[in-house]
């Protein structure tokens, strides 16, 4: 009985690239080359995103790592930047009013530095202008006659009371706590202190009167003396205004005047001449010098040798965006996507303990930094980071970036905190995630579809065509240029399309992962160098690829060694009833091989049930439970559709010790279930993979190159005898792009691959009989397998009627 076998050039499609005329990557041109597979999908959600001008067209972008997705943003974004407007310059200024607020100033691009550059250049020449003048001897001579004035008045005070002591016989004396009167005799000498106890009580008390009154008249001229200190200091105070203000407005008049059309630059500039001019004795005192640094500072110091402490600071202006050197809108990407290198922070100084900040320390984020244009941030990046993915979005509904600290929002430290003027937000924001990050945030959060309108999906695969066969040769190419790599010839590059292909599963289709072909054509690269060759060859290609499986293929290989040391049971030789080899793929990170695993059925009257022992004990998942459920299924209504199923079957992969998921070992199961009930025995040199529907008909599966490559290898560890083979489904004849080990023992006639689309195509090949086809009434043909199982389920089902029977006679009579 003949099956189709495939061919060796079913197995594998080779890349030929004769349509392309050159030698080596050296003779490609790479003018005008992308460095990113045509994906249209993502080309339309970008043209759409990037075009509406609207609130919440932002764009996520999903699909496989390693696809080229980043490379595919920055230059579609960097085209369309550069033909957009140069958004405007952004600098903080002190609030003389609430220093703790800190405003915004909007300047044109290239602006900000001439702005920050010309406060710089007006602070120093009026520190300059303003020493000059009251160092000057038309400043000094008006200070000191307004100081004479106040003399020259409290020196009449003193003449005139020193004159009525006289007259009242009295003299003024000065003493360290105050001055006292004293009578004097007339020659102007004063009177003892006993001679005057010997004096007349009546002469005495008529000097007290005179010293009283006369102590009165001098409690008056020093109740006047600190109003006249007050006028005399308000008069300095005036003198000193109108010094600064005649000094500061000649130098203020020209910025005022470049600055005439920006009303934010005018309110400063009016109210830091104000404050100037309010704060001459601090702007003129002697400058201290900068605080030594510490030996070891805290992640919260912030200390700078160049760092401008002195009172002259407040005047500054904190550049915090300048997009002098910009042509067109920014494309910014933030690799670290905490939330202050997004809406920015707030750094302090640490000066004898204590932490000091003021607006020359906020520092932008990557909002500021990409305002008026693109930023791209990676979604895993951003939601593993507290508090990031709720301040973007809070930043993207008020169209305001507010700089917010972490530990302020949770409390964590207790520093006066300052609160900058929100800035303005006008940007396009490039979420790239994996599928899963986009549909959970989807579903679960309320506010992503609002903000993030448009999705852009990465297609992991592309048409094995003409155009993507180019772009991995112009791909290649570029990079060996850029990374200075030695030639690729064109053998070797037809072998990573190969491998991009494999990748793929697909032979029809080629994988988007480029970095995956690059990583091997940079392994290829040193091959090539190891064997001192000046061009890099297929072999140097094929050598990198070995050479990676065997870095990972350690534990395929421990499993191998089990079962050749029949630690674990397999058998590739000879028939056994209810016995097969299914086969399963095992995954660890990138690498990927299959397993061959011994399933077994046993069968026995029952009730019509098929137990799957892995999900009777939890080790099976819901697919593979499905799968085995789907079974009882088919064989009730293909064998016993007129009569109940009475059998009781039980199925299990042997020495699993693992959770098994998936159904693609489906098929292979129904095969040994067949094989118990008809006790046919199936061949053990034929593995089966494929998944099977309720109607017997075989359906694709995933893994299949590497599922056929492990049981060859583990026929050919034992010896090719020419009747190995596998099963396979055919539709996954197209997924085929196995090792050129597999394909010459094909081509040789030592191992078999049998694609199949029934149940019955596979039973034949394993059992060398035929299948049978039933008549109009279902009856299969008696010689048959069908027939058999048919026969042999009815055997079942008539066997338990009479038990049944038995059973309610015996009742009767009790």
């Amino acid at each position: 009985m003949k099956h189709k076998e495939l061919s060796p050039s079913d197995l594998y499609n080779r890349c030929v690239l004769d349509h392309l005329n050159f030698n080596t990557t050296d003779n490609l041109t790479l003018k005008d080359f992308i460095s990113y597979l045509p994906q249209p999908r993502a080309i339309e959600a970008f043209k759409v995103g990037t075009g509406i001008d609207l609130d919440g067209y932002n764009i996520f972008v999903y699909g496989i790592e390693g696809s080229g997705r980043h490379e595919f943003i920055r230059e579609y974004l960097h085209k369309i930047a550069e033909k957009k407007e140069t958004p405007s310059d952004w600098c903080y200024v002190n609030n003389f009013k609430d220093s703790s607020k800190p405003k915004c100033i909007k300047l044109a691009p290239g602006k900000g530095k001439e702005f920050e550059k010309d406060i710089e250049n007006f602070i120093e020449e009026a520190k300059n202008s303003l020493k000059a003048a009251f160092e000057s001897e038309e400043y000094q001579n008006q200070s000191q006659a307004i100081q004479e004035e106040i003399k020259e008045l409290q020196q009449k005070a003193f003449q005139q009371l020193d004159e009525l002591a006289r007259q009242n016989g009295l003299a003024i004396l000065r003493t360290p706590t105050g001055i006292i009167f004293a009578p004097v005799r007339e020659n102007g000498e004063l009177i003892p202190p006993e001679e005057y106890h010997r004096l007349p009580e009546e002469e005495r008390r008529e000097i007290e009167e005179k010293i009283q009154n006369i102590q009165k008249e001098a409690q008056k001229i020093f109740q006047k003396m600190p109003q006249w200190q007050k006028e005399m200091r308000e008069k300095l105070k005036q003198l000193d205004r109108e010094v600064a203000q005649y000094t500061i407005s000649s130098l203020m008049e020209s910025l005022k005047s470049k600055y005439s059309d920006l009303k934010d630059v005018l309110k400063f500039l009016e109210e830091m001449e104000e404050d100037i001019i309010n704060n001459v004795p601090f702007i003129l005192q002697p400058e201290l010098p900068p605080p030594p640094p510490m030996p070891h500072p805290s992640p919260l110091t912030y200390m700078d040798k160049r760092m401008d402490l002195s009172f002259l600071r407040r005047y500054k202006v904190n550049l915090l965006i300048d997009n002098s050197e910009l042509k067109g809108a920014p494309v910014v990407y933030e690799d670290n996507p905490t939330l202050s290198n997004l809406v920015g922070r707030v750094e302090h100084i640490s000066i004898m303990g204590a932490l000091i900040t003021d607006f020359n320390l906020i520092k932008p984020g990557a909002l500021h930094k990409a305002n008026g244009g693109y930023l791209i941030l990676d979604a895993h990046k951003l939601l593993i980071n507290p508090g990031a993915w709720d301040g973007l979005k809070r930043a993207l509904r008020s169209k305001k970036i507010k700089i917010e600290s972490l530990a302020e929002m949770f409390s964590l430290i207790t520093t006066i905190a300052l609160e900058p003027e929100p800035i303005p937000l006008n940007i396009k924001v490039i979420l790239v995630g994996n599928p899963l990050i986009y549909f959970i945030l989807r579903e679960f959060d309320l506010e992503f579809e609002k903000l993030f309108k448009i999705a852009a999906d990465f297609d992991p695969i592309v048409d094995r065509k003409k155009d993507s066969e180019i772009f991995y040769c112009l791909y290649i190419a570029s990079m060996v240029k850029k990374e200075g790599l030695l030639p690729f010839d064109k053998k070797a590059i037809e072998r990573l399309i190969e491998y991009g292909s494999r990748i793929a599963e697909d032979k029809e289709r080629l994988s988007s992962q480029i970095e995956k072909i690059s990583s091997v054509a940079k392994e290829a690269n040193f091959w090539a160098k190891e064997r001192n060759g000046d061009v890099v060859l297929r072999e140097d290609v094929q050598k990198a690829i070995d050479s990676w499986i065997f870095r990972s293929n350690r534990i395929k290989e421990r499993i191998f060694e089990e079962i050749k040391r029949d630690t674990i049971l397999i058998d590739t030789e000879g028939k056994k009833v209810g016995q097969i080899n299914g086969l399963s793929v095992i995954r660890l990170g990138d690498y990927e091989f299959g397993r061959p695993s011994r399933i077994t059925a046993r069968v026995r009257m029952g009730r019509g049930e098929v137990i799957d022992i892995e999900r009777e004990v939890k080790l099976s998942g819901p697919i593979h439970s499905k799968g085995v459920l789907i079974l009882a299924g088919f064989l009730g209504a293909r064998y016993s559709y007129d009569q109940p199923l009475s059998l009781s079957a039980t199925l299990v992969f042997e020495q699993s010790y693992s959770g098994i998921e998936g159904d693609s070992a489906s098929s292979a199961e129904l095969f040994a279930l067949l094989s118990a009930i008809s006790n046919i025995p199936i061949k053990q040199s034929i593995a089966v993979t494929g998944s099977i529907n309720q109607h017997g008909e075989i359906q694709a599966i995933g893994g299949v190159n590497e599922k056929i490559e492990g049981f060859f290898d583990l026929c050919k560890d034992r010896g090719l005898t020419g009747e190995h083979g596998v099963i396979i489904p055919k539709a996954n004849v197209k997924h085929l792009m196995l090792k050129d080990e597999v394909i010459e023992a094909v081509e040789k006639g030592l191992f078999h691959i049998y694609p199949i689309s029934h149940v019955d195509e596979g039973m034949e090949i394993l059992t060398d009989m035929e299948a049978g086809v039933p008549d109009e009434n279902n009856v299969f043909p008696e010689n048959t397998i069908n027939g058999i199982v048919q026969r042999r389920l009815k055997e079942l089902a008539e066997k338990r009627l009479k038990l049944s029977e038995q059973g309610e006679k015996g009742d009767g009579k009790k």
